[in-house]
């Protein structure tokens, strides 16, 4: 996966994107969402996969123009949730905090 980053990295600076606007970025990171939003609720597995590939890479740049590390961000999420405790109600993980809260 570091190769993966390494090289969107690499084509955004090339194309003068990582020191680019990052308020433009998170605007096409909506863009790409509802993309892969409408994918999905056409049963559109392409679509899906390209939005999915789409928004990775546009979350790459965007750290990158932020100066935030992304598979730091994705290791501090694992980290994160890798010993969380809960149970999925009607197909969503809820954290055991928040199962608490509700009683």
């Amino acid at each position: 996966m570091n190769d993966l980053i390494k090289g969107v990295q690499k084509w955004s600076t090339e194309r003068k994107l990582s020191n680019g606007d990052s308020s433009k970025q998170l605007n096409k990171l909506m863009e790409e969402l509802g993309e892969l939003a409408e994918g999905y609720n056409k049963n559109n597995n392409d679509k899906i996969i390209d939005s999915m590939g789409d928004m990775t890479v546009v979350m790459i740049i965007l750290c990158q123009q932020l100066g935030i590390d992304f598979e730091g961000c994705l290791q501090e999420a694992y980290d994160t949730i890798h010993h969380r405790k809960g149970k999925t109600v009607n197909g969503v993980f809820i954290k055991e905090s928040d199962l608490n809260e509700t009683n």
